[in-house]
C-alpha cells in the first residue's frame, strides 16, 4: 500500500466546507500532483458543493451521486499530474470529470437495466408497470431535449449554463455579463415554460 492510499476529500462524501482558501485552485491541483494532500482538501472544501450539485442534477439519485462525488475527487487525486493552469481553470477541469463520471453512471445503470430485462425477459414475465417506468424515464430525457430547443435562446442559455454546467446564479449573471436580477427571470420563466411544454403541473 503506498503511504497515501485516498486522499481526505475521498474518504467519505461530506458537505463542503465552505472558507477562505489560502492558495489558488489551480495552485491546489498542482500541489497536489506533488502528493500535498493539505492543498487537495483545500481543493475539496472550495469545489465540492458545485461538483456534487452537477452529479445531482445529472443523476438526480442523492446516493448514486455522492458515490459519483467520490469517484470524481479520486481520479482528481490521481490524475493532478495531467492538470495544465495554462489550458483552463481547476474547477473546469473538476467539473468536466464530473459530467463524464455522471454520464458513465448513467449509461452503465442504463446498461444494466437493459441486462436485466433481456435476462427477465426471457426467464420470467416483467411485470408491465416496471418496463412501462424505464420507458417513460427514457423518454422524459428525450423530451426534456427537445422541449429545450423550443425556448428562446436566453432562457435556454440560463438553464443549460445552470444545470448543465453546474453554475450558480451570480456566476450566470458574470458569464453573460447580465443583471442577477436578469438571470433570476429568466431561470424563472425558462423552467415554467419547459413545464408547460412538458406538461407538468407540480
Amino acid at each position: 500500500m503506498t503511504a497515501i492510499a485516498e486522499p481526505r476529500a475521498a474518504a467519505r462524501w461530506r458537505p463542503a466546507i465552505l472558507g477562505r482558501v489560502e492558495t489558488s485552485l489551480e495552485q491546489c491541483l498542482v500541489r497536489a500532483a506533488d502528493g500535498d494532500e493539505r492543498a487537495f482538501a483545500e481543493l475539496y472544501d472550495a469545489t465540492a458543493a458545485r461538483v456534487f450539485g452537477l452529479v445531482l442534477r445529472i443523476l438526480v439519485d442523492r446516493a448514486q451521486s455522492e458515490e459519483v462525488a467520490q469517484e470524481v475527487y479520486l481520479e482528481a487525486w490521481r490524475q493532478a499530474k495531467r492538470f495544465d493552469p495554462s489550458r483552463g481553470a481547476a474547477m473546469s477541469w473538476l467539473l468536466q470529470i464530473a459530467h463524464a463520471r455522471a454520464v458513465d453512471r448513467v449509461r452503465s445503470s442504463q446498461s444494466q437495466r437493459d441486462r436485466d430485462e433481456r435476462i427477465g425477459v426471457r426467464d420470467t414475465a416483467v411485470p408491465v408497470d416496471e418496463v412501462a417506468e424505464q420507458v417513460e424515464i427514457s423518454l422524459d430525457a428525450a423530451r426534456a431535449r427537445r422541449a429545450l430547443g423550443e425556448l428562446s435562446d436566453a432562457h435556454r442559455e440560463a438553464i443549460e449554463l445552470a444545470y448543465f454546467e453546474g453554475l450558480t446564479q451570480s456566476e450566470i449573471a458574470e458569464r453573460l455579463g447580465a443583471p442577477l436580477g436578469t438571470v433570476k427571470t429568466r431561470l424563472r420563466d425558462g423552467m415554467q415554460r419547459l413545464r408547460g411544454i412538458l406538461g407538468v403541473t407540480t
